[in-house]
């Protein structure tokens, strides 16, 4: 859904795959704006996954260069970490539709501007970001308290995903199905889709990217 709304919002897009050795780096210069998606490792797996680095070292980079940086899920947790955040495992992974709720500095802040104060959206994490030094936490939900921050107002870290269709969501329960161990706060599979379209973030995720770039 993310590139439905770049095609909307008239914007050039490319893609970087930093765990592909062939593939260059961007030029700080050549974008305006980095997006970071999600993975199924942990900031903290350099020794198996040691393109990790060198996306550390992009996204500090980039940050420091006043881009406007969005990151989710991974995304996130690599921001986060950069900017000197811990980043460690939860207790219990938080995977299915649960609700979240805007934090008392989030509730009036410009970036959720348009967007309801309490959300049903898709989690699919097991790892917990602490907010950086000078950062807004901005979304709390009930198994995960830090959800979202903000960072020098053009630096967004979002946990949950509102970018996933019913596509998206069939192909990481294909890749990732194995840790659908259901309990309080892990769905099954059967639920998770159950709820795709139902629980459509489009609009949210749409509201939230215009807000992001008119930072």
């Amino acid at each position: 859904m993310i590139r439905e709304w770049m095609q909307r919002s008239g914007c050039v897009s490319n893609c970087t795959a930093f765990y592909k050795p062939d593939w260059e780096i961007p030029d700080l210069e050549s974008y305006d704006a980095l997006i970071l998606m999600g993975g199924p490792m942990g900031i903290y797996d350099e020794k198996d996954y040691p393109w990790l680095a060198k996306e550390k070292a992009h996204i500090k980079a980039a940050i420091e260069a006043g881009k406007s940086v969005l990151g989710i899920c991974l995304g996130a947790q690599l921001i986060a970490s950069v900017l000197d955040a811990r980043v460690a495992p939860m207790e219990t992974k938080e995977i299915g539709w649960f609700p979240v709720a805007t934090t008392d500095e989030g509730v009036d802040h410009p970036i959720l501007g348009g967007l309801n104060h309490t959300m049903t959206v898709l989690h699919w994490h097991g790892d917990r970001f602490e907010i950086p030094s000078g950062a807004i936490r901005l979304v709390s939900s009930p198994a995960c308290d830090n959800q979202a921050f903000l960072y020098q107002k053009r630096v967004l870290g979002l946990q949950f995903h509102l970018e996933m269709d019913e596509p998206a969501i069939r192909q990481i329960i294909n890749t990732c199905g194995h840790e659908l161990v259901e309990s309080a706060t892990i769905q099954s599979a059967k639920t998770l889709l159950a709820h795709a379209a139902e629980l459509n973030t489009k609009r949210a995720l749409f509201q939230l990217l215009d807000n992001w770039v008119s930072a």
